[in-house]
């Protein structure tokens, strides 16, 4: 529950012909962008009145203001998500089929739900190894892609993955469908990433940026599009939606990096067509490889149920 802290005062003579807002400011430490957000969402009363940021402050008046405490974006939020799914659970770790539209953890900006969020509500511990709101946290997916992650709930096991991840041991495979056919069927894109210069919400092949290598193999080839098996050596951002616009192929549904509106539509997609199929690693505790395993969510499978069919 959010604390509110609640001020009662009357307006002194100093303040008399000050707007509400600009007054406000000034009696309560406020920004004046604060206090126009606290008007105009109901909280200020002038004499028991609701008022609006344009009124003229009144010598002697009384002046009631409820200030909510701003929420941290960063806090962990516990909250059941429905369709995450439990592929397998033990004492150190916790392998989840991770749906579209759910983040990994919370981030500024973001407000919908979270897998830390749904394991916290869940009863599950936890790794506290890394920062508070990604606590456990040894790789992530983006919020428009689904498939399987592991999350640590022991310290050791957070250790060893993290460690596994950093030095690229652990077998990460995507399936993905992209429009046309790539050339060569089977290929490897080396190319390093960077923020997109014009957009700071996407990412481009750069000459400065990260270096990036992806492996991918054509497991159908159909009149429109290609389904994909994916292998990442590198894990950055967006990095198969790049790699694959840089070969002139974006994944199907992709608007964020050039994918077709008109076949998106067609097939159904309101997001890329991109799941993370596999994950295969050594178990944290007994040294033993171990790979887990997702299937297609509806709105991929129909999607390529109607490509298949177009042929």
């Amino acid at each position: 529950m959010t604390a509110v802290d609640h001020r009662v005062l009357t307006v002194p003579d100093g303040l008399a012909g000050e707007r509400l807002d600009a007054g406000m400011a000034r009696l309560f430490g406020l920004s004046r962008t604060r206090a126009a957000d606290l008007i105009s969402h109901g909280h200020v009363q002038v004499d028991g009145s609701t008022a609006v940021k344009s009124d003229r402050l009144v010598a002697g008046t009384l002046l009631e203001v409820a200030i909510p405490s701003l929420a941290d974006p960063l806090e962990v939020v516990p909250a059941i998500v429905e369709g995450i799914r439990i592929i397998h659970d033990d004492d150190s770790i916790v392998v989840i089929d991770k749906p579209v539209g759910v983040a990994v953890h919370p981030s500024p900006g973001w407000h919908g739900p979270t897998v830390v969020g749904h394991l916290a509500a869940a009863g599950f511990r936890i790794a506290t190894g890394g920062a508070s709101e990604r606590q456990g946290i040894v790789q992530r997916l983006d919020v428009g892609t689904s498939g399987v992650m592991v999350i640590c709930k022991g310290e050791r096991a957070y250790s060893v993955l993290k460690n596994a991840f950093r030095h690229r041991k652990v077998d990460k495979v995507y399936h993905a469908l992209v429009q046309g056919h790539p050339d060569p069927l089977e290929g490897t894109v080396d190319a390093p990433i960077g923020r997109h210069p014009k957009a700071d919400y996407k990412y481009a092949v750069m000459a400065d940026g990260r270096h990036s290598v992806t492996h991918y193999s054509t497991l159908e080839a159909h009149r429109f599009a290609s389904l994909l098996e994916v292998h990442l050596e590198t894990g950055r951002t967006h990095q198969i939606r790049v790699h694959m616009t840089a070969l002139k192929h974006p994944c199907v549904g992709d608007l964020t990096y050039g994918a077709d509106p008109t076949l998106a539509q067609r097939l159904g997609l309101e997001r890329q067509w991109l799941h993370a199929m596999r994950l295969g690693f050594e178990h944290p505790d007994s040294g033993e490889y171990v790979e887990y395993e997702s299937t297609y969510p509806d709105d991929l499978a129909h999607a390529l149920d109607v490509v298949r069919g177009l042929d």
